[in-house]
């Protein structure tokens, strides 16, 4: 079912966040507290962004575990950034392969899916029929996830001229609405669990939700309001220093302290700009 994270805030090294706490993203990888299945060893990605070189983001994905890759272990302590994603994959729809990793990236934006949509195949064509022959053509692998992205870049674009956290609010919306419908119309009786991530650098839209209201989402959950500092493996939010605040999503707690809060079922969490942090009901 995969695990994801995503930091918004005062620049931080990454390797404090993706190896130092006792339940970083790499354990998770191998160890999973909050899943059936502990084990995500099906590829990995990393995006960030360095936007004094260049305001697309950087990639870094690969089939091999997290938890025993040298390269990523060699970079996590050498990346400062104030924005990034990391996601650890256990395959479900498509083959083990860099394609279907994620981050997923279109231009500035990434994207990353915890969950999945039983029987895909039955409305994968669906979901292809309305893109525009560039976004039919940016999807490059087999996954549910990257074609549900396809489709929200496809409404975000026909009905938004500008990139806002309200624009993609409503794009998730309005696909979540539209996956609904193609599920119904083709039988498929398994909800799907839509844990998803959408950043361009800026903000942050995150969701959890499952398409039957009766089930319970995958878990999410997010910290704010400080900077994070990790000590012998915990994770602490420290009293803020000059402007310093940060904003993380994760989908498992990275340790047991309080500072931790879970996202309600079927709702987004919105990290403006400017930090601010919104949590709003999912209507689809």
């Amino acid at each position: 079912m995969c695990r994801l994270m995503a930091y918004l805030g005062t620049p931080i090294i990454i390797d404090k966040l993706l190896y130092q706490p006792k339940n970083s993203l790499v354990n998770q990888s191998i160890n999973a507290r909050e899943l059936e299945e502990p084990l995500n060893g099906d590829g990995f990605g990393i995006g960030w962004y360095a936007k004094e070189v260049n305001f697309e983001p950087v990639t870094f994905v690969s089939v091999h575990p997290a938890w025993s890759n040298r390269n990523l272990k060699n970079l996590a302590p050498k990346i400062k950034t104030d924005c990034f994603v990391a996601h650890v994959r256990a395959a479900s729809v498509g083959e083990v392969s860099e394609s279907n990793c994620h981050p997923f990236q279109y231009k500035n934006i990434l994207m990353m899916h915890n969950g999945g949509v039983e029987e895909f195949w039955k409305i994968k064509r669906k979901l292809r029929e309305p893109l525009t022959d560039e976004l039919y053509n940016w999807i490059k692998g087999q996954t549910d996830s990257e074609h549900i992205f396809a489709y929200l870049l496809n409404d975000l674009f026909s009905k938004h001229k500008t990139l806002s956290p309200e624009a993609v609010v409503d794009a998730f919306e309005n696909t979540f609405t539209a996956l609904k419908k193609m599920m119904a119309d083709a039988g498929i009786k398994e909800p799907a669990y839509l844990n998803m991530g959408f950043t361009n650098g800026l903000f942050l839209v995150a969701t959890r939700y499952c398409t039957d209201p009766k089930e319970e989402p995958l878990t999410l959950y997010h910290s704010e309001g400080s900077r994070f500092v990790v000590e012998e493996g915990v994770t602490h939010l420290m009293a803020p220093e000059d402007d310093d605040q940060a904003v993380l999503v994760v989908s498992e707690k990275l340790s047991d302290d309080k500072s931790w809060t879970l996202i309600p079922a079927n709702h987004f969490v919105i990290v403006e700009n400017s930090l601010n942090v919104r949590i709003r009901a999912i209507k689809a």
